[in-house]
């Protein structure tokens, strides 16, 4: 497995990938066991992200196996309403003893892991990667899962150690913020 940052060839595997596992294409049952990613995240998209080096991907011999997005949350160019409630609620998290909205942090996330490759390290070797590549340019990475996605809560707190930081509402939802050291 090569990991490595997306290019704009990326997109279309990576879209499909997106959608194949987007909070609306699954039922109840399958965001329960699997977990789920949400956002409008369209070929086109992924294109502008992958050109701006914002995406990382898991690739076995030219298939997308996995992607994570790895991004300045104040930069995107239209937050979607979870991205706006976290930075909202910066001055409340708490990462290390301090606000958030005084430490330099990137956006990790959505990731998404193909369903042939779950349970083989992806999604470790990806959060593995952002980390590093995070270094130098933020002291953490931080992500929000939305209130009962219990299996990215088992990933990336339980799994890979993420700091809960505190829990927010936005939208009329409600998501935990976690972080990880960069």
């Amino acid at each position: 497995m090569e990991y490595r940052y997306a290019t704009e060839a990326d997109a279309p595997a990576m879209a499909a990938l997106f959608a194949a596992n987007h909070h609306d294409a699954l039922s109840a049952q399958q965001r329960a066991a699997q977990g789920f990613v949400q956002g409008a995240f369209d070929e086109a998209a992924l294109t502008r992200m992958a050109g701006a080096g914002e995406l990382l991907v898991a690739d076995d011999g030219g298939r997308v196996a996995g992607l994570l997005a790895l991004s300045v949350a104040q930069d995107l160019p239209a937050p979607p309403p979870p991205v706006l409630g976290l930075l909202g609620a910066q001055d409340t998290l708490r990462w290390q003893g301090r606000a958030l909205s005084e430490t330099r942090w990137l956006l990790y996330g959505p990731v998404v892991v193909d369903a042939a490759y779950r349970g083989h390290g992806v999604a470790r070797g990806l959060f593995t990667m952002a980390v590093a590549e995070a270094a130098g340019r933020a002291d953490a990475v931080v992500a929000f899962i939305e209130a009962g996605n219990l299996p990215s809560w088992r990933v990336h707190v339980d799994g890979f150690g993420m700091t809960p930081l505190g829990d927010y509402v936005a939208a009329g939802r409600t998501y935990s913020a976690v972080a990880a050291a960069a």
